[in-house]
């Protein structure tokens, strides 16, 4: 139901029949497990061993509930806060409710919604990778420019999670088919005055769900602050994707682009990245595998790639609780050979909910408890 939500409010994953309830839940995840990450890209640093939480999945409380409003339209709302079960701290910056915040209305019409929300590109890509956006496995290790400040307020701008600021519609599903559009007025923190320094957001996501077979196209257009009436500078994004579930596995692949237009004023920055994936399942287990490589070009400075492969396991001891593994590596083009101005990669196996940044792979054995 939780999952199923979320996906609603940005991807339109879930029927508007999943709201029929009218009292407020409390839900909630806890993950913890055990990581190792070693072959650090800058010399002299040795491995990290570490208990980390929020590793398959980020920890999670929330509320959620509707209210009908008669004529088959309901008002709904959703508060899910974030937190380290390690050091029991606040994620997403010590937000109180970081993970995502919302209100709205949902009828025959579709869903309208407003708040903190998730992109529909993370939404519907969190969907098709095999780990879920999770441990070190996760699809978003190499897709992304460290070194090269595409991050405003944490997020990767080349694959946002969040924004804030937000308003979202998602369509009624026709014969497998339906549309989310969501715009933010500032990707992150308040509107300034005049709207001077706001990252605007524009996104569109048109999917396809029917049988076997999940496929979506997914573009936004991220407009940066301006400096000058003179500086457009605009980030712009196309993912094409989807699964396709035989029974006895199912397979994944997708496409995605980015361009940074006059990034840092002058040339373009590009990334490419692709990937393919499978999870096969067999009773209470699963196998998880993956690929992902991407090529980051910036105009005089050349190109420099990055290459992932993952593979993965989970059981499920009950329908709340399951436990898994996952091991990941990755391969950087670096700097070694090149002039100092041209490209490197430095993708690692951190990630966003612990620590570790920099790691080239990574190995992790955890449980995750839904309740």
């Amino acid at each position: 139901m939780q999952k199923k939500l979320i996906a609603l409010a940005i991807a339109g994953l879930a029927s508007t029949a999943a709201f029929a309830q009218s009292n407020v839940q409390i839900y909630g995840s806890i993950d913890m497990g055990f990581t190792h990450r070693g072959d650090n890209i800058t010399n002299g640093v040795d491995s990290q061993n570490a208990i980390n939480s929020g590793i398959s999945a980020g920890n999670r409380l929330g509320f959620k509930g509707t209210e009908d409003l008669g004529n088959g339209l309901k008002a709904l709302f959703t508060l899910e806060a974030g937190y380290t079960a390690d050091v029991g701290t606040s994620t997403q910056n010590g937000r109180l409710f970081g993970r995502q915040v919302f209100a709205g209305l949902t009828g025959d019409f579709g869903t309208v919604i407003a708040g903190r929300l998730y992109t529909p590109k993370y939404s519907f890509m969190s969907t098709i990778d095999p780990f879920k956006a999770g441990t070190v496995g996760r699809y978003r290790n190499v897709m992304g420019a460290a070194n090269y400040g595409v991050t405003v307020g944490g997020e990767n701008l080349f694959d946002p999670t969040r924004v804030d600021n937000a308003v979202a519609y998602v369509s009624p599903r026709f014969s497998g088919f339906n549309v989310t559009v969501a715009y933010s007025n500032n990707a992150i923190g308040q509107e300034a005055v005049a709207n001077t320094g706001d990252n605007t957001v524009f996104a569109i996501l048109p999917r396809y769900t029917n049988g076997p077979i999940d496929v979506a196209l997914n573009y936004h257009q991220i407009d940066l602050a301006n400096d000058t009436p003179a500086d457009n500078q605009k980030i712009t994004n196309w993912t094409l994707g989807g699964t396709y579930d035989f029974g006895m596995a199912k397979l994944a692949a997708y496409y995605d682009q980015n361009k940074w237009k006059d990034f840092a004023g002058s040339d373009d920055l590009k990334l490419r990245t692709w990937g393919l994936g499978v999870t096969v399942p067999f009773g209470k287990h699963a196998v998880l595998a993956s690929y992902n490589t991407s090529k980051l070009k910036l105009n005089g400075a050349g190109s420099a790639d990055a290459d992932q492969w993952a593979l993965g396991y989970t059981y499920a001891l009950s329908k709340r609780t399951n436990v898994y593994a996952a091991y990941a590596d990755i391969s950087n083009d670096n700097a070694n050979g090149r002039r100092a101005s041209q490209l490197q990669r430095q993708t690692s196996v951190g990630d966003a909910t612990n620590a570790g940044n920099g790691y080239q792979n990574g190995f992790q054995v955890g449980l995750k408890h839904t309740f």
